[in-house]
């Protein structure tokens, strides 16, 4: 009985592990998982046609380009944007399709999630944004984006991570990697040299390799070698009189053979200009050549694309090879088994109170107190029986307008709701207008329901204002600037760094008839502050999404202790900064053409580099923000004062929390090279952590030096280089609070 069992039994496993070799014999190797994925390529690459592959590398609606439905490969379907997924509009138009369960959360701008200096926040924020996504069944989310702050007046600041390429390495990666993490890609952006937004097609921008490379390429740099993101986005710009989206140096040369990025490079939205350079300069995916897809007097614009029919036209002429296609659609169906043909990645979620929650810890952490005087702030509430909120962005809804980044969110709490929530039933809370801005309510079909309208005169919305200020406990002004054309909005730039709509006056008016005047600016940029020494405190707020009212309302009354630090500085004029003292920007129109050549002359001195190089004072530095606590820097110690290129040393130093809160600090390291061949810095960012402390604790913060912390980029040699030396250690609160310095020698 056991023998017939036993052959039996081995009768099954026979025909099991027959009909599982049939069934993989009968399965291409491109639709079998457990093939290596570049297995996998070659395989659909062999089975495609020709006009299959061409299909491919354009779009076929406003986010959508083919898969091929022969084989059972997928489109890919892309979607706006950096701060939360944009809703859905028409195949072929902006305007919105009118879903009913597209409504997103919003998560805080980018420059809030770069004042956090926390990549582990970074981490949940792309994670969650990730979550979102996924949800949506999208292929790639269209962020996050990296160029450098180099002027206050770019409209599109509020999208980047600041002016410091260590920070925004830093910050870029865990976002990659929380997106990706979900099956999703995403798409770093604008790439590169796109550091304005008011000529953005037509502007060529001349800037020597030191500053290329130590300026605005580290953080997609870090993004392809570190966060192994698997898309990339040209930007409108050209570099060498060439566009960025078709760039032969900056994509071929740099970014696929020098970085070895394996990915997609995916137009902008009209940003393909050339077949020919379109086919031999590394463009991948091309989109948004004719935005509304059907107004080339064609029946289907979309085969009118520069890598559609004019390219089929050139391979069956024998004008140009198969070689770059190939190569093309080896990087799509990369993308494509790494995201949608990936059976085991999750299944995300929607809207969910995990990421409301999220939204609002980036926000509480990004949140930056500028100044404190007499430590107004927090809030007594036990001592306080009215408050006077005053300003129109106490109100207004932030989620909507401002480019592509403008999201429909399933809910937006604004300032005065998180206050009012916040205080309900123990402090009278009072509000007036202040100031007339943008009564706009409405962006690309997605309806605010605000109406803002008020016919006042500026003297009735002043006068109003300081009638419930005067016997207030506290003054809260709410104001800044918004995601209207001319402000903080995508395709054009600011006109100047103060503050629109007659706030600087309403603020003046303010501090005339109460001592504890607090503005809070809202903004994704610096802006001047003629008032800074008549108010005793002021917080930069940023564009903080669905929860920004709540958020606010916690640091404002002290249920969380602000830890913001600044990712760009403010400068007290515009003339402070490099690009505009030295009278690069805009650039100059070309004669007879419409190119605006933008020389980048204040080179690698961008930001606090410029400041400290001019020995100018900024309104408030890189990296500063305040604290509810105190905190006490300790003597450092250094693991060896001499090292090698080779070697590493570790930095240590203790920080203590002095004061009777709970808090957390940003510690930061600056690296100065004493005596270089050629000019550097005064000092740069090369390390910081966040540590949370009790009060009366100490923990000892390390930082390990390495060669990569002390090179810079030798143009000649085009290659980066330590030079032997003094070198000094620099650590600090900001750039312009240094605490402690130790120096050390590379042999």
């Amino acid at each position: 009985m056991n023998m017939k069992k036993q052959l039996l039994s081995g009768v099954c496993i026979f025909l099991f592990i027959s009909t599982l070799q049939a069934h993989r014999e009968r399965t291409p190797i491109y639709l079998d998982e457990t093939q290596p994925i570049e297995q996998r390529i070659e395989d659909a690459l062999s089975r495609m046609t020709l006009k299959e592959k061409i299909a491919m590398i354009h779009a076929q609606a406003k986010f959508s380009s083919p898969g091929v439905a022969r084989l059972g490969i997928p489109e890919i379907w892309c979607t706006d944007g950096p701060h939360g997924i944009r809703p859905e509009v028409l195949w072929d138009e902006w305007e919105q399709a009118k879903w009913t369960n597209d409504s997103c959360t919003a998560f805080p701008a980018l420059t809030c999630l770069a004042a956090t200096w926390d990549p582990q926040i970074s981490l949940l924020y792309g994670k969650s944004i990730g979550e979102e996504a996924r949800y949506r069944n999208k292929s790639i989310l269209l962020g996050p984006g990296v160029n450098i702050y180099r002027t206050p007046l770019n409209g599109r600041n509020f999208e980047y991570m600041g002016e410091d390429p260590y920070l925004a390495s830093k910050m870029v990666v865990p976002y990659i990697q929380g997106v990706q993490s979900n099956g999703v890609a995403a798409c770093v952006k604008h790439y590169a040299l796109n550091n304005n937004e008011i000529n953005r097609h037509t502007t060529n921008v001349i800037v020597d390799d030191r500053a290329l490379h130590e300026i605005y390429l580290p953080a997609f740099k870090a993004a392809v070698q570190e966060g192994n993101v698997w898309s990339i986005m040209g930007s409108y710009n050209l570099y060498k009189n060439q566009h960025c989206c078709h760039n032969q140096y900056l994509i071929n040369d740099i970014l696929k053979k020098e970085w070895g990025f394996d990915g997609v490079v995916i137009s902008d939205w009209g940003g393909v200009h050339d077949t020919g350079q379109a086919i031999t300069n590394g463009l991948d995916l091309e989109f948004g050549s004719w935005t509304n897809g059907l107004t080339n007097g064609t029946s289907n614009a979309y085969n009118n694309y520069y890598m559609a029919d004019p390219y089929l036209k050139r391979i069956k002429l024998g004008q140009v090879g198969t070689k770059e296609l190939d190569d093309k659609i080896r990087r799509i169906l990369r993308l494509i088994f790494r995201t949608t043909m990936n059976r085991n990645r999750p299944y995300g979620s929607f809207a969910t109170p995990e990421h409301f929650m999220a939204a609002r810890s980036i926000g509480e952490q990004g949140i930056v107190l500028l100044q404190n005087k007499n430590n107004v702030l927090p809030i007594n509430i036990a001592k306080t029986k009215k408050i006077a909120v005053i300003g129109e962005n106490a109100i207004k809804m932030m989620t909507v307008g401002g480019g592509s980044s403008s999201l429909k969110a399933l809910h937006e709490i604004s300032p005065l709701e998180g206050i009012k929530s916040r205080l309900k039933d123990k402090v009278e809370i009072v509000y007036a207008r202040g100031y007339v801005g943008d009564s706009t309510n409405e962006y690309n079909g997605v309806i605010t329901g605000q109406n803002l309208k008020d016919n006042r005169s500026a003297k009735e919305l002043i006068d109003e204002a300081i009638k419930i200020s005067q016997d207030a406990d506290y003054v809260i002004f709410i104001g800044g600037l918004n995601k209207s054309a001319g402000q903080d909005c995508e395709d054009a730039d600011r006109k100047s760094i103060e503050l629109p709509y007659n706030q600087d006056k309403v603020i003046e008016a303010l501090s005339k008839v109460n001592k504890n005047v607090i503005v809070v600016n809202i903004s994704g940029n610096a802006i001047a502050m003629p008032w800074v020494k008549k108010v005793p405190a002021i917080i930069q707020a940023w564009f903080l999404g669905s929860e920004a009212g709540n958020a606010l309302a916690s640091i404002l009354v002290g249920d969380v202790n602000p830890s913001g630090k600044l990712p760009f500085t403010f400068p007290a004029k515009l003339e402070h900064v490099g690009a505009h003292k030295l009278n690069s920007y805009p650039g100059v129109k070309r004669e007879n053409s419409s190119i605006i050549d933008e020389k980048y002359n204040e080179s690698i001195y961008v930001g606090y580099r410029w400041m400290e190089k001019e020995d100018i004072k900024p309104l408030f530095a890189f990296g500063h923000g305040l604290s509810y606590t105190t905190f006490k820097y300790g003597q450092p110690s250094i693991s060896t004062t001499q090292m090698t290129t080779s070697d590493t040393l570790t930095i240590t130093i203790p920080i203590t929390n002095i004061g009777k809160r709970e808090g957390a600090e940003v510690v930061q390291l600056y690296i100065a090279d004493k005596k270089s061949s050629l000019p550097r810095p005064i000092k740069e960012l090369k390390g910081f952590q966040k540590v949370q402390l009790a009060p009366g604790e100490t923990q000892y913060v390390s930082f390990i030096v390495d060669q990569n912390s002390l090179s810079y980029f030798n143009d000649n040699l085009h290659k980066w280089i330590a030079e032997a030396g003094e070198f000094e250690a620099i650590i600090g609160s900001s750039s312009e609070e240094i605490k402690a310095r130790i120096n050390f020698e590379l042999k």
